[in-house]
């Protein structure tokens, strides 16, 4: 058996193990959600608790799922994988709060987050620059052939691969979501040109491996073909999906901040979440209601 079908059946392997971890990050954060909203009906929407446990559910559907057993063999799965780690999964957990809620399931924990170098770090973290660093470089880098290669070859690589597509995301949606305890870097009309922006690493990416008549990754001529398409097929539906999903998300999400901001009363980050918690740490209210878990 192939090198590449050995890690594929080594990521089957850890299915249990991701989908343990993953159930035991969402009983913490139900346990801290219903500790929560005994403080306070308003402050964690049911919603949030919904988005936090689809996110986590999407992130099981790309590392645990049998979507796994394709990934090296179909360039559309991998970038299936791709879309949930970086786009999809990350926005849905960080609109849940988790941070917030995680300080309530876990007392101790909410310790951390008054000290004033996590704030630091926080706000530091959140710039909106280093995040789109960060996120364009991680998409371009992995799509490099070689590093492609390798992390197709590699058991190692792959999850490394996998983890730095996960992180970016989390990164990438901090300037637009701005969970507690970050702090907004800017004006709110800043985040529609940040994700004009973050449409164009897509965009180059995409276009090229859509119009390229040429396989850009030669390991896939040795893999079984599924559902009747060609290697090349496989590339530029891989591609053209990347470019349809993340342009409409960026699109919708960027008309939705547009209305909210053109509104009479913009309601933008406008939920007791944000307004009591976000950027007060340090105040006496804040102080009370996390030492009061």
């Amino acid at each position: 058996m192939s090198p590449i079908h050995d890690t594929a059946m080594g990521l089957s392997s850890s299915s249990a193990t991701i989908l343990v971890a993953l159930f035991l990050m969402s009983f913490l954060y139900v346990r801290g959600w219903r500790r929560i909203r005994g403080v306070s009906a308003s402050t964690i929407s049911a919603w949030r608790g919904a988005s936090f446990v689809f996110g986590i559910s999407l992130v099981w559907g790309a590392l645990g799922s049998p979507l796994v057993t394709y990934d090296h063999d179909l360039l559309t799965v991998h970038m299936i994988q791709h879309l949930l780690l970086m786009t999809f999964a990350p926005a849905l957990i960080l609109l849940g709060e988790p941070l917030l809620v995680f300080c309530h399931g876990l007392p101790r924990f909410a310790q951390v987050f008054r000290r004033p170098f996590v704030q630091r770090f926080s706000r530091a973290l959140s710039r909106p620059a280093l995040c789109w660093t960060v996120s364009a470089l991680t998409l371009i880098g992995w799509h490099v052939p070689a590093p492609f290669t390798l992390g197709m070859h590699s058991e190692v690589w792959h999850a490394v691969e996998q983890a730095s597509f996960l992180g970016a995301g989390f990164l990438f949606w901090l300037p637009v979501v701005e969970p507690w305890p970050s702090v907004s870097m800017g004006p709110q009309w800043s985040t529609l040109l940040y994700l004009f922006l973050a449409t164009l690493p897509c965009d180059i990416l995409s276009g090229f491996l859509v119009f390229s008549d040429r396989v850009a990754y030669p390991m896939y001529f040795s893999m079984p073909r599924h559902f009747g398409f060609s290697v090349l097929e496989d590339q530029q539906c891989a591609a053209a999906l990347m470019w349809t999903c993340v342009t409409l998300v960026y699109l919708v999400l960027a008309a939705i901040l547009s209305i909210r901001l053109l509104s009479p009363r913009s309601f933008y980050r406008g939920d007791l979440v944000q307004s009591e918690l976000r950027g007060s740490a340090a105040s006496q209210s804040d102080s009370q209601r996390l030492e009061a878990v």
